[in-house]
């Protein structure tokens, strides 16, 4: 059970909250949004800075979505996890792709490029944060600065919301639950807290 109870739709419409930053990419409305909107204004710029970084941009939706998955994986963050598994395959990213997360290095699976990205998504996403010169000298070799910063944006993001949600204990709703549930328990995702 959450930590804080998410605010109601009737709470919701009273507050004047505004969530068309939402859009498709998720098939109920997430529980850390009507937590988050006990300050809509805090809702607000992380539904800003979510739709900038999330939406259309210089590098493949799957790709981000993906790099979303590994920082929320290698953080703990099981809610994050399931959202983003959910959101890459709905970015044509195959569930044996996601299931084979931890094995990017060596997976045929994934391209020089996706391990660059993941390498840096593991690596950031860990505490104290494991990222080395190598490991961006290798994300330099295949994206622009622009694409740099778009990914370790997506990356970023995710820091936000792991925390958010794995301090919250915020509760998954039943679409990525079901996901998650069906597809990524090999690379080790459980419910948790989060059930």
């Amino acid at each position: 059970m959450a930590r804080i109870p998410p605010l109601t739709a009737e709470e919701l419409a009273a507050r004047d909250i505004d969530l068309s930053f939402i859009g498709d990419d998720f098939h109920e409305l997430p529980n850390s949004v009507p937590t988050l909107a006990y300050r809509p204004d805090i809702l607000r710029a992380a539904g800003t800075l979510w739709a900038t970084i999330m939406g259309p941009g210089t590098v493949d939706p799957g790709l981000k979505w993906l790099v979303g998955f590994m920082t929320s994986m290698a953080a703990g963050c099981r809610y994050c996890s399931a959202h983003t598994g959910t959101g890459a395959n709905g970015n044509h990213v195959a569930p044996e792709k996601l299931a084979a997360i931890w094995d990017f290095e060596h997976s045929p699976l994934f391209a020089e490029p996706e391990r660059a990205a993941l390498r840096v998504a593991m690596g950031a996403g860990h505490t104290p944060n494991a990222v080395s010169d190598a490991d961006f000298a290798a994300l330099a070799g295949h994206f622009s600065r622009e694409q740099q910063v778009e990914i370790v944006s997506v990356i970023a993001l995710y820091g936000f919301f792991n925390r958010w949600n794995d301090t919250i204990g915020t509760t998954l709703e039943p679409t990525p639950r079901q996901f998650a549930e069906m597809h990524l328990t090999t690379p080790g995702w459980e419910i948790g807290k989060h059930g």
